[in-house]
């Protein structure tokens, strides 16, 4: 997955995740810049951006955070997010990407994300994603 293209052609991946993980609902692959790369089944496209959207905005924050108050190099392992109905992982996955999972308040955390990091062992070096780049063109003189 060395592309930023949306073809979502790695999905059953993500699927045999979730067929794994009691309690998990969803789960994508993003680019640190908040790209959907790769998503679930019953992810619409619309809740896939959404949900890219929020994940890269938390990480963005958990690495502000890790900036000011950890070891100052910005590092992230992981982000959870505990919410009504449920909760909201996402791990490293690879150069530039991030791999997060929806599940159901009543998932086990310690199950989720050691499946999640069972996943980025397996396939890591093959979900990376390159920055964007600015379009030919698209610059101002």
């Amino acid at each position: 997955m060395q592309t930023t293209t949306t073809d979502n052609s790695l999905n059953w991946l993500l699927q045999g995740l979730l067929e794994r993980t009691p309690g998990a609902r969803h789960a994508l692959v993003l680019s640190r810049d908040g790209l959907k790369l790769c998503w679930s089944e019953h992810l619409t496209l619309d809740l896939a951006d959404q949900l890219s959207a929020i994940c890269s905005g938390i990480q963005a924050l958990a690495q502000g955070a890790s900036m000011e108050f950890g070891d100052g190099t910005g590092g992230v392992r992981q982000s959870m997010t505990e919410f009504h109905g449920g909760l909201l992982f996402i791990v490293e996955a690879g150069q530039g990407a991030h791999l997060a999972v929806v599940a159901g308040e009543d998932a086990d955390p310690g199950v989720v994300g050691h499946q999640m990091m069972e996943l980025v062992e397996q396939i890591g070096d093959h979900l990376r994603a390159e920055p964007r780049t600015e379009a030919a063109g698209s610059g101002t003189s």
